[in-house]
């Protein structure tokens, strides 16, 4: 049996030890949503961050647009506050979530037209270099080691590459196929970067759409399934390093539940156990993560195509039913919390009045059972005071890294406190905290851990988490 996917992406994310081959996949994974417009362009923007927090959300993505964040060429493009960079409102975003609990994933995607010879924004660099710049930059500025810039956990590279709206182009005149091979120079540039800005960030390829035709058609935008995407990604360059695939396995229509099944090479939620195994078989890697960064259902009357709300609320129950068990996804994200008379896909849990609509409670019940931050941690057996670590993201939020915590946490086994203890560690640079706990774990045993952690203006968070002990 394979190690839990989802148990190792935590591990390498959070310095934790793995689970033996036996061992079962944790249900546990990020939740959240994508929502540029409510969470950066909108007011209110906090209370819409606010209720994602009530949906359980732990997680925002949003795209970063280099066209339009180096609308101007940086005199120094690798300083991550050169004046011409623009980021004001991702500044924002990232603090705002980090107050509230929240890892961040920023999509990079969009070249600007000093960049590419005056092009539009879905056409390469003409020097791959300055998006190295860029990536770099930009992961820097969020690698924890600015005072009052958060850390940022998750990266990815480009949106829907397999589509000719944001990458192109996707064949020649001649009908080859070229995408794929782009992109795969694209990502590599852009993974230097963000790798050289910010180390132990985790970057995702991919980010692609659900569904797409693999030649040349005069009818519709030209694209390719992701699938074959994948494949020819990795045949451009097999080499290529990743901490997962991104895939947005969206119903194919707005009445398609997310039971429904379709055919490789296209993708839908039940479809990525088949799609990993492709992303396996394509680049020689065992149990590739995938991290589903957008999903969702619309609703009529917004869009009179999409389902009812009682529809709505069912499916979104379904769609995080099913990726909970799937021990290779680590992170799902619903795009959109609210609906936006900008936003041509009306897919939120909340009306544009920021009223809520049934999903919103089926989606946050859900979400509360995955919380990632409330994780089964694997310590070894007869090595005494084995160490932890605990997201502490809304105290950083309020007091910064580097900040003196209290901390009273304990370790029970079945109904017996055998540890407990109040340490006084510092929020580090990612906003977590790291307790060495003051017992020996005994083999074969499942113990349960609840850590209180407070700071000096008497902010509190509560986690609560499953030690096992293996050999």
């Amino acid at each position: 049996m394979h190690r839990p996917t989802r148990l190792i992406v935590f591990a390498c994310l959070l310095g934790l030890a793995l689970p033996p081959l036996s061992a079962a996949a944790a249900p546990h994974m990020y939740v959240g949503f994508q929502d540029d417009p409510s969470f950066r362009f909108r007011e209110p923007r906090e209370a819409n961050l606010d209720e994602a927090k009530q949906a359980s959300a732990t997680i925002v993505r949003a795209q970063v647009t280099w066209a339009r964040v180096a609308f101007n060429r940086p005199a120094s493009p690798t300083n991550p506050f050169d004046p011409a960079y623009q980021l004001s409102d991702v500044d924002e975003l990232v603090r705002n979530a980090q107050r509230r609990g929240f890892e961040v994933l920023l999509t990079i995607y969009g070249t600007p037209p000093w960049a590419n010879g005056g092009q539009k924004p879905n056409r390469l660099p003409t020097k791959l270099g300055d998006l190295t710049d860029f990536s770099r930059a930009l992961a820097a500025r969020y690698s924890g080691r600015y005072a009052g810039f958060p850390y940022v956990r998750f990266f990815s590279v480009w949106n829907e590459p397999n589509l000719a709206q944001f990458l192109s182009p996707q064949f020649t005149a001649a009908g080859k196929s070229v995408a794929p091979g782009l992109y795969a120079k694209l990502y590599r540039a852009a993974y230097a970067g963000i790798k050289a800005g910010s180390p132990r960030a985790a970057v995702a390829i991919g980010e692609t759409s659900a569904r797409g035709h693999d030649k040349p058609t005069s009818t519709v935008q030209h694209s390719h399934s992701p699938g074959k995407f994948a494949q020819l990604v990795a045949k451009a360059d097999p080499r290529l390093r990743f901490d997962a695939w991104a895939e947005h396995p969206y119903p194919f229509t707005p009445s398609q539940a997310p039971t429904d099944k379709v055919r490789l090479p296209n993708v839908s939620l039940t479809q990525l156990p088949e799609f990993q195994k492709l992303l396996d078989k394509a680049f020689n890697r065992r149990n590739t993560p995938i991290w589903v960064t957008e999903y969702s259902h619309e609703t009529r009357p917004q869009e009179p195509r999409g389902v009812s709300y009682a529809t709505q609320s069912s499916y979104a129950r379904s769609a995080l039913g099913i990726v909970k068990g799937y021990s290779f996804v680590p992170v799902f994200i619903w795009f959109v919390l609210r609906d936006d008379p900008s936003n041509p896909w009306q897919s939120g849990l909340l009306d544009e009045d920021g009223s809520r609509k049934p999903a919103f409670a089926q989606f946050s019940s859900m979400a509360r059972l995955l919380d990632a931050r409330d994780a089964v941690v694997y310590v070894k057996a007869g090595k005494a005071n084995p160490s932890v670590r605990v997201s502490a993201l809304e105290l950083a939020g309020h007091s910064g890294t580097g900040s003196r915590v209290g901390v009273t946490y304990k370790v029970i086994f079945k109904k017996t406190v055998v540890a407990v203890e109040q340490p006084a560690p510092v929020i580090e640079a990612d906003g977590w905290v790291t307790l060495k706990l003051a017992f020996k774990p005994q083999a074969k045993r499942s113990y349960r851990m609840t850590v209180d952690i407070g700071d000096a203006s008497n902010n509190h968070i509560v986690r609560s988490l499953t030690l096992v002990s293996v050999r």
